[in-house]
């Protein structure tokens, strides 16, 4: 685990909606000593860091600053990526492949001149698919190439089940895994409230969570986004206090369990050369181990379906 007290220099490249909430979220938090808005635009970068920096007496007192100067950048411990085309509603995240393939493509080369010794996070959707292209396009090992993958997925789906349940969030255990997107799935097998399988948790004498509702919550923390697209255009404060909570994990050392995305090296479910989410070990040298969650039949063939949707993408795109 790292020294606390060893500053750390958080980049966050893009200061629209998801960039400017990871940078805030990551300024209450307490993520980093130095939190840097990177943006082509480098008025707005530059506006929203201040705009921030103005409350730090408030939150964690970390230095905020934006612009366009790519050494504003320079020896970052970690690198998130939130810069792509927008998310039109309705529009699947995989469609947006090709135009943010490009983007990276351009961006990459001079971010790893100025911080090749950085953690890169994608946020850039569709994630799972980026996360490969980045890892070729860097040279890097994987396990310093991520997303932030299923992370908040799972946040949205305890927050449904301990609503339905009327327990805290922080009680109930269920992860979203596979690809961050429309084959995604919770292993409903290890879910639990309290030690309480989900499968048998009574309310009234009634077995609460059927298959049916299980059904029902796993399409509704799924479509959650495009909910949130469909009212204001866009998602960003929920992932930007996702992606501060795992590049906290990563900046402190923290060994956290988190679904992130990452590339798979076959080691486990006979999955090679696609990154999708499963629990996941992060630390400050990245990528610590990913974790073999014991899954049924059914959940098993989901995981190996969700990879063959991200590898057709990969091909597709000729990666």
């Amino acid at each position: 685990m790292s020294n606390a007290n060893t500053p750390t220099k958080l980049g966050i490249i893009g200061a629209g909606g998801v960039g400017s909430a990871t940078a805030y979220a990551a300024t209450l938090r307490g993520t980093a000593n130095e939190i840097v808005l990177y943006d082509i635009d480098g008025k707005r970068a530059e506006a929203e860091a201040l705009d921030i920096a103005h409350g730090t007496m408030f939150a964690s007192e970390a230095n905020v600053v934006g612009g366009d100067d790519i050494e504003l950048l320079r020896d970052c411990d970690m690198i998130i990526i939130t810069a792509g085309a927008r998310q039109e509603p309705g529009q699947p995240r995989l469609a947006l492949a090709g135009a943010n393939v490009r983007i990276l493509e351009k961006l990459l080369p001079n971010l790893m001149s100025v911080s090749p010794n950085a953690i890169y996070m994608l946020v850039t959707n569709p994630c799972d698919v980026l996360t490969v292209v980045a890892q070729k396009i860097t040279g890097l090992p994987s396990n310093r190439v991520l997303s932030s993958g299923t992370v908040l997925d799972s946040s949205r789906l305890r927050w449904l089940i301990a609503r339905k349940a009327g327990v805290s969030m922080k009680s109930v255990h269920a992860n979203v895994v596979g690809e961050h997107g429309d084959s995604e799935f919770p292993v409903w097998s290890a879910a639990n409230i309290g030690m309480v399988p989900l499968t048998e948790w009574e309310q009234d004498g009634k077995l609460l969570f059927t298959e049916q509702v299980r059904a029902e919550l796993a399409h509704e923390a799924m479509r959650a986004a495009y909910k949130v697209i469909e009212g204001k255009g866009s998602t960003n404060y929920a992932i930007g206090v996702s992606a501060s909570r795992i590049a906290e994990a990563f900046l402190q050392g923290q060994n956290a369990v988190l679904p992130v995305s990452t590339i798979m090296d076959g080691s486990l479910y006979g999955l090679k050369d696609v990154a999708l989410s499963l629990p996941t070990i992060v630390n400050r040298s990245g990528i610590s181990r990913v974790l073999e969650v014991p899954m049924n039949e059914a959940e098993l063939a989901q995981l190996h379906a969700s990879a063959e949707a991200i590898r057709a993408s990969l091909n597709s795109l000729g990666f």
